[in-house]
């Protein structure tokens, strides 16, 4: 059974591409109103125009953006922290500072500052919902990919803390940990290198941006008491972050 969102106000963080725009879809789907915050706001426009809902400028990294994004949501009744992402591939020894604080400054500040700036709202609301996405890589780890790890685990420490901070508020929290899943992930991972991004899936049949825009759908349409804690989400030939069967 799921839970009527007519009426209801849900704010899709890095919505310009990739699972942030697949669920600002399949919510807009579900009946939801949909506020899509991104930094690409020519793709923001156009997705909300085609989906009936409202683009804003949105800079995860800068508190100023934020407040002022925060400032043009009227209601809120979910927030799906989706913004994020990883820079590099490289082994702890030879790590690019630069990389590593644009990746705690996406992923967990970032989580942080939008969170922290509409809680409010989304208590007020009577029935809130935080939905955080993570990585199989915030339970994991790999060899080349501390920078992205450690940001991962941060984030998801962070939201399961909010978890019991807030337990007896009307309020819930939802984690979704996908694995492999093919958007433009890994081209940002690796300065744009369409061919290097490309062998990451080479040999599977990688999840889509849809297939985790479905389960989070699925997630914030349960009724109200219903609280789905973590969902990892993996391919079929995958086992792990670093452990995939590659067919031939």
């Amino acid at each position: 059974m799921s839970t009527s969102s007519a009426g209801r106000w849900a704010v899709v963080t890095g919505a310009s591409s990739g699972i942030g725009a697949a669920t600002a879809r399949q919510l807009a789907a579900a009946g939801f109103t949909v506020v899509l915050g991104a930094r690409r706001i020519e793709r923001l426009t156009a997705l909300a125009e085609e989906i009936g809902g409202k683009a804003l400028p949105l800079d995860v990294t800068d508190q100023e953006s934020v407040d002022a994004f925060v400032a043009q949501v009227p209601e809120c009744h979910v927030l799906i922290n989706n913004a994020g992402g990883a820079k590099g591939l490289a082994k702890i020894a030879d790590a690019v500072e630069d990389d590593w604080r644009w990746m705690w400054e996406t992923n967990v500040l970032g989580t942080l500052r939008v969170t922290r700036a509409l809680l409010p709202k989304l208590v007020a609301s009577g029935d809130g919902h935080v939905v955080t996405v993570t990585s199989v890589a915030a339970t994991g780890v790999y060899d080349n990919g501390g920078g992205y790890t450690s940001a991962k685990h941060a984030q998801g420490a962070l939201h399961r803390t909010l978890r019991g901070e807030h337990l007896g508020e009307p309020v819930r929290f939802t984690e979704i940990a996908p694995g492999a899943v093919e958007t433009e992930f890994s081209e940002v991972r690796f300065a744009g290198d369409k061919e290097r991004a490309a062998a990451v899936y080479r040999g599977i049949t990688p999840l889509t941006a849809d297939d985790i825009a479905d389960v989070i759908t699925f997630a914030v349409t349960r009724p109200p008491h219903v609280n789905l804690d973590f969902i990892e989400v993996k391919p079929r030939d995958q086992h792990s972050a670093t452990r995939m069967h590659r067919h031939e």
